[in-house]
C-alpha cells in the first residue's frame, strides 16, 4: 500500500472494501469440518473460528449485514451466530476463504508479524474469558471475542501495509520503552486503536464490542477485563522478564480480588494450557518462553506438551 493514505478516513474507506484473509489454518480447518458435515459439532466450529480474529470478525459482520428488522438484539458471541445461522448456511457462506498465507507469501517477516499478532490475540481471549468466568460474567465469551479484537487494527497495518507495521515493530525492538501511541503517530499519523474504533463503526458491528474496545469506558470491569488480558498478553510476548509484566499481575489480582503471584499463576495456567493451538500461529506459544528454573512444575508441563497434541476441546 502507497503510505499515501493519510487519514483514518482514507484508511478505513480503504480497509472496509477489503475482504479479510485468515489463517491458513482455519482455511484447511473448515474445509475439514465441512467434508464431514453430517459428523461436525458446533462447537468444533466455534473453536476454529475462535483461534482466528478475521474469521471471527467476518462472521458477526455478515450477521450484522443480514439482521432480521423484526430481530432488535445484536449477536455478539460466535455460539449465538452459530446458533442463528445454522450449520449447513454457515458452511455455504464461508467454506472458502482467502489466506494470510498467500497474501503475504512473498514476505515471510511480514506473514510472521501478522501470525504473531493473531497469536496474541488469541492468548488475550483466552485469558480473558478465564477471567471472566472466575468473575461470574453474564457472557463470558462476549468479553472473549473484545479481548480477541482489540488489536484488530494492528492485524490490518500488518496484512495491508506491512512495510509501516515492520517499521512500528522495529523501532520499538530497538527501545523498548517507546510507547506504542508514540510510534504509532510518527509512523501513520494516528493511533491505531483510533483506527480500530473507527472501523468497528464503519461494519456496524455491535455495540457491545464498541464499548469493549474502547479504554475510555475503563470504570466498567469488563473494559478493565478485555484491557488487562491484553496488555498482558502483549508484554508476555515480549519475553516473561517485561518490566511491565509486574503492574499487569496486580491490576488483574486487583480486578480477581487475589494476590499478584495468584494472578501470575493463573495466567501462566492459561498460557501453558495453549501451547497445543501454535501450530495455527506457526509462532512459539508465549509459554515456551517461561521461566523453567524457577518453577519445575511449570517446566514440567510445558515440556510435556507439543503442538501435535489433541486441540482443547473447548473453544
Amino acid at each position: 500500500m502507497a503510505p499515501r493514505l493519510q487519514t483514518i478516513e482514507q484508511w478505513v474507506a480503504m480497509l472496509r472494501e477489503a475482504e479479510l484473509p485468515v489463517l491458513g489454518r482455519t482455511v484447511t480447518e473448515l474445509q475439514r469440518l465441512h467434508e464431514d458435515e453430517a459428523g461436525t459439532t458446533p462447537q468444533r466450529v466455534v473453536a476454529a473460528v475462535l483461534r482466528d480474529p478475521f474469521m471471527t470478525v467476518k462472521v458477526l459482520l455478515y450477521l450484522q449485514q443480514h439482521r432480521n428488522l423484526r430481530r432488535n438484539a445484536e449477536i455478539t458471541t460466535i455460539p449465538h451466530a452459530l446458533m442463528m445461522l445454522g450449520m449447513s448456511p454457515f458452511f455455504k457462506y464461508f467454506s472458502a476463504q482467502p489466506a494470510i498465507d498467500e497474501r503475504l507469501a512473498a514476505d515471510a517477516a511480514s506473514l510472521r508479524g501478522a501470525r504473531a499478532v493473531m497469536s496474541r490475540a488469541r492468548h488475550a481471549a483466552l485469558y480473558a474469558r478465564d477471567w471472566a468466568r472466575l468473575r461470574h460474567d453474564v457472557d463470558p465469551e462476549e468479553v472473549m471475542v473484545g479481548a480477541l479484537l482489540h488489536d484488530m487494527a494492528e492485524m490490518l497495518l500488518w496484512c495491508y501495509a506491512p512495510q509501516l507495521a515492520c517499521e512500528i515493530a522495529a523501532r520499538q525492538r530497538l527501545d523498548r520503552a517507546l510507547r506504542s501511541e508514540r510510534v504509532q503517530r510518527e509512523v501513520i499519523g494516528f493511533r491505531l486503536i483510533d483506527l480500530q474504533l473507527a472501523m468497528v463503526k464503519a461494519w456496524q458491528l455491535p455495540e457491545l464490542l464498541l464499548s469493549l474496545l474502547d479504554e475510555e469506558h475503563a470504570h466498567n470491569s469488563r473494559v478493565t477485563n478485555v484491557a488487562l488480558a491484553t496488555a498482558v498478553a502483549r508484554h508476555s510476548a515480549h519475553g516473561w522478564d517485561d518490566p511491565a509484566l509486574p503492574d499487569d499481575f496486580e491490576g488483574i489480582g486487583k480486578l480477581l480480588n487475589m494476590s499478584a503471584d495468584a494472578a501470575r499463576s493463573r495466567v501462566i495456567d492459561v498460557a501453558v494450557a495453549a501451547i497445543p493451538e501454535e501450530e495455527w500461529y506457526g509462532v512459539p506459544a508465549a509459554a515456551r518462553t517461561l521461566p523453567f528454573a524457577a518453577d519445575p512444575a511449570v517446566d514440567s508441563a510445558v515440556n510435556s506438551i507439543t503442538p501435535a497434541d489433541s486441540e482443547p476441546s473447548r473453544p
